[in-house]
């Protein structure tokens, strides 16, 4: 009779690791599902940050570009200006009355040849600087087209991922719920909290080459032994995840990693 007993919870314990190490596998397969949706948004978001920078540069360009096209209006305007003064100014110089008259409006003349001289100074700068705008601007441009294109790209790619993995996604959580229905609240509680303080969240690990699946120390070959009979439960003396035989069920097609 005891026997019996003895057989009853060694089996039941079996089915416990059993139901724990399929429950870790699923919720593995979660995990690296919310990580790719998780990183890709992320390119999508440092590519839209680019996209608007260049932007931007290129609407500062076309301002500065603008700029230097109205100080070379205003420049040449200017100069037309100074050189029609300059013809008032002579056409003055023959109705003088006197010497100091004469001086006064001869000055002014010379003024007015300063001011083209300097005008047309910053003519020939406003276009220097219109050559290497409008180089700076193209190459901003083509960029800018670039990369909204690129964009795109990744826009379309991450809808179809996003949808993709949410579908798988929804499936793997009704399987999760319906794995953590079969296992009592003691054990889940204990395999959530492991989950919960490791890093990969691996609560459950298989036994590989000799060493602990999820710290990699060493298991001592009583201890590998012991696990391998599916007796009792037994956890890493490392890092406390649960470990189990790999042969304990078959490969369903999720790696626990």
């Amino acid at each position: 009779m005891c026997a019996k007993i003895k057989e009853k919870i060694d089996a039941s314990v079996e089915g416990k690791l059993k139901s724990l190490y399929s429950l870790q596998l699923i919720d593995s397969k979660i995990d690296r599902l919310r990580i790719i949706r998780g990183e890709l948004p992320l390119e999508v978001s440092d590519l839209e940050d680019t996209v608007a920078g260049l932007e931007t540069r290129v609407v500062n360009l076309e301002e500065e570009f603008a700029e230097l096209e109205n100080q070379l209006n205003e420049k040449k305007q200017a100069i037309k200006d100074f050189q029609s003064n300059i013809k008032k100014y002579e056409s003055q110089q023959g109705k003088v009355r006197n010497n100091r008259e004469y001086d006064a409006i001869t000055k002014e003349i010379e003024f007015q040849n300063l001011e083209i001289q300097l005008a047309e100074k910053r003519i020939k700068e406003a276009k220097a600087g219109l050559t290497i705008k409008t180089e700076t601007l193209e190459k901003s441009r083509e960029e800018f087209e670039e990369r909204k294109k690129d964009l795109k790209v990744k826009k379309s790619e991450l809808d179809e991922i996003i949808a993709e993995t949410e579908k798988e996604e929804k499936q793997l959580i009704v399987d999760s719920e319906t794995a953590s229905a079969e296992i009592e609240d003691r054990l889940l509680n204990a395999y959530k909290r492991i989950r919960a303080n490791t890093r990969n969240g691996l609560a459950v690990v298989a036994v590989e080459r000799d060493a602990c699946g999820g710290c990699f120390n060493k298991i001592p070959p009583q201890r590998q032994l012991d696990i391998r009979t599916n007796k009792k439960i037994i956890v890493c003396e490392h890092c406390g995840r649960v470990l189990v035989d790999g042969m304990l069920i078959p490969d369903t097609g999720v790696e626990v990693k």
